[in-house]
Parts: C-alpha cells; structure tokens; sequence
C-alpha cells in the first residue's frame, strides 16, 4: 500500500485540551480509526530557535517526544484537516512511503 510516514515532533510539556500532546495526538488517531501510531521519546533535539531540549533525570517536561503514523492519502488528508480545525501548532515530516503487513 502507498501512502505517507507522518512523524510529529514535539515534547513531553506541550498540551492539547489539557492533556500532553502526544498522548492526545495517539488518541486523535485511534479515534480516527487509523492503522496506528507509536510514541518514540527522544534523549536530546534542537528545533528552530537553536534551544536544546532534553531528558534531565528529576525533569522530563522538555524531553523531546516523536509521534510516527503510516496512513493512506485519504487518511493524511482527513488527519491534518482534523489537526487545523482542533488549532495544533506542531512540527511534522510527512514523506511517501510504501507500508504493509508480512505473515499471516
């Protein structure tokens, strides 16, 4: 199947409707009824303004969080029109891809 790789950038203090933001965004997709996502957390990044952020061991609130999807065309569309209209200011990387499921 083709499709898109969308992975989401963001850390573990950032909220969406009171909830951390990857969290919501994992429950945004299962909602949505997409193949799924997976939360990958980051030791270190740097974003645009060049600030690090990171895991410190008493203070995770700036670890940096990755939120990956493979999704169809259709579901990528359905899934940022669903992301504009709920106000989401976030950093992604959608690339094309081709995905599926080996074995039975």
């Amino acid at each position: 199947m083709n499709g898109y790789q969308i992975t989401f950038f963001t850390q573990q203090d950032k909220r969406h409707h009171g909830k951390p933001l990857a969290d919501w965004l994992l429950h945004l997709a299962q909602e949505m009824s997409l193949r799924g996502a997976t939360l990958i957390p980051g030791g270190e990044s740097f974003g645009h303004h060049g600030r690090i952020h990171s895991a410190h061991f008493f203070e995770l609130a700036d670890q940096p969080l990755e939120v990956l999807m493979a999704v169809t065309a259709e579901e990528a569309e359905r899934l940022f029109e669903r992301l504009k209209g709920e106000g989401v200011h976030l950093f992604y990387v959608k690339t094309p891809v081709e995905f599926g499921t080996l074995g039975e």
